[in-house]
């Protein structure tokens, strides 16, 4: 490895450009059995947590883009964990529901999440796990804004039910 590869492999955005693939590959084997990726397992959460939620509230609340969420949408309906009806306020919208089977999925998912989540932390020290989340925090809030896809909280989505 050249001096020039070492210092483009320290550089932050390459280090959490790679640690976001290792940490999907992590979830991806922890929960192969359930065939559901990272995005729609946060898509399952939003639509479980906020019934009735339309598409571009759920690409807000999970800072996902929205020229890809009605693909991910669309595989959640197939897999029957979702559905989608037609908007009470306007009918060209569809409001997302999570189904039984998708509650179920949730329910069974959950501790393949969590170990996915500690073997993404595994190797650090427990106190350095609680400093690198306090420091992770502020930089993903701060400069949110920024991303491709900003987390949009203020256009908080609503409820039919």
């Amino acid at each position: 490895m050249t001096d020039a590869d070492r210092r483009f492999n320290q550089k932050p955005g390459h280090l959490i450009r790679r640690l976001q693939q290792i940490s999907v590959a992590l979830f991806m084997a922890q929960t192969r059995a359930f065939g559901i990726t990272p995005v729609q397992y946060s898509a399952l959460i939003a639509v479980a947590n906020h019934p009735g939620i339309d598409q571009t509230a759920l690409c807000n609340l999970i800072a996902f883009d929205r020229s890809t969420i009605g693909d991910v949408v669309s595989r959640l309906e197939k897999k029957k964990l979702l559905k989608r009806l037609n908007g009470t306020l306007d009918r060209r919208t569809k409001s997302l529901y999570i189904t039984p089977a998708g509650r179920r999925v949730i329910r069974d998912i959950e501790p393949s999440v969590q170990s996915t989540q500690r073997l993404i932390l595994s190797p650090l020290k427990p106190a350095q796990r609680e400093a690198f989340m306090a420091m992770l925090k502020p930089l993903v809030h701060r400069d949110n804004a920024d991303g491709r896809a900003p987390r949009r909280v203020s256009r908080a989505p609503r409820s039919t039910k």
